[in-house]
């Protein structure tokens, strides 16, 4: 049984209202594909899901299952059928067909894709490998870096964003604005890039 937990309010509003707007900044659009990479409960995953209506999909992608599980609960809710859940062991492949998607959100993750919840610049190449499988011509890939100095071998966002250049993807913008990160709201660093 898909299980919900009482959300904060500024959590809920966020989900409701301030996310639906911050993803439209993003790029995020009506009939769009998108891939939620690393889910969670949802916070992009809803929002995005109201962006692209009844035309559009939006996967959520997660190793863990009880995340998932509630982001179901509240998209049952709120009546969001576009939602498809995609449950993964964690390995670095997304299972979704060849040039599928139109955007791809990477929040919060980066720094989790290697073993032990630590990337290395391998990791990232099959991760950013992995997205330019799925991703179609001139998909929207847009990043939250976060965790970079503990969790990585790398010291720097420009160091993230030339790896990601050099995986087939070309910078478009970074946009320094509201988020949710664990939970909570706050200021961070977004990267955008297009698919050569």
């Amino acid at each position: 049984m898909w299980g919900i937990i009482k959300m904060k309010p500024e959590i809920e509003k966020w989900e409701k209202e301030e996310g639906v707007e911050f993803l439209r900044k993003i790029g995020i659009r009506p009939g769009q594909t998108v891939l939620d990479f690393g889910a969670r409960n949802g916070h992009y995953t809803i929002p995005a899901a109201k962006i692209v209506g009844e035309k559009g999909i939006v996967y959520a992608l997660d190793k863990n299952s009880y995340p998932l599980d509630e982001l179901m609960g509240k998209a049952k809710k709120e009546s969001l059928e576009n939602i498809k859940r995609i449950d993964t062991p964690g390995r670095l492949r997304i299972p979704l067909r060849e040039k599928s998607i139109d955007v791809i959100l990477l929040y919060d993750v980066i720094h989790l894709v290697g073993k032990n919840d630590s990337s290395t610049i391998d990791d990232r190449r099959k991760l950013y490998k992995a997205v330019y499988i799925v991703t179609r011509k001139n998909a929207l890939i847009s990043v939250y870096p976060t965790h970079l100095t503990t969790h990585t071998d790398v010291t720097s966002k420009r160091e993230i964003r030339k790896e990601i250049e050099e995986a087939g993807f070309k910078f478009e913008n970074e946009m320094h604005i509201e988020l949710i990160h664990d939970d909570s709201k706050t200021k961070g660093d977004i990267l955008n890039f297009r698919k050569r």
